[in-house]
C-alpha cells in the first residue's frame, strides 16, 4: 500500500502582504493552480501564489487539525512560522520547476 502524505501550506502574495493557509494531499499540484489562478477565489483576487511554508502528515485528520491551529493563529504566529522555515520568504516551489 502507497503511503500518503498530506500537506498544510502557506502561501502568500509578491510583496508578502497576504497569508494563506491550506491543506492538500498533492502539494505540486495545489501550488501550480494557486500560481494559474486557480485556486480559491480569495488567492485569485490576491494574487497569492508563493510558496513560502509546509508542513507534511500521514493522516489527513492530523493535517486538518493543524491547518485549523495555524488559521486560528494570530498573523505573527504564521509569520514566526515562515521565518523559522524560510527566513527569506523564497518561493519554495521554484525549486520543482525545471
Amino acid at each position: 500500500m502507497k503511503d500518503r502524505v498530506y500537506y498544510v501550506y502557506i502561501m502568500t502574495n509578491k510583496h508578502n502582504r497576504v497569508l494563506y493557509t491550506g491543506v492538500t494531499k498533492d502539494l505540486y499540484s495545489r501550488v501550480q493552480q494557486h500560481k494559474a489562478g486557480l485556486g480559491s477565489k480569495f488567492t485569485s483576487r490576491y494574487r497569492v501564489t508563493k510558496l513560502v511554508y509546509y508542513e507534511s502528515y500521514a493522516f489527513i485528520e492530523d493535517a486538518i487539525t493543524r491547518e485549523k491551529q495555524i488559521k486560528g493563529g494570530s498573523r505573527q504566529d504564521k509569520i514566526d512560522l515562515v521565518d523559522e522555515m524560510n527566513p527569506n520568504w523564497e518561493d519554495l516551489s521554484e525549486a520543482w520547476e525545471m
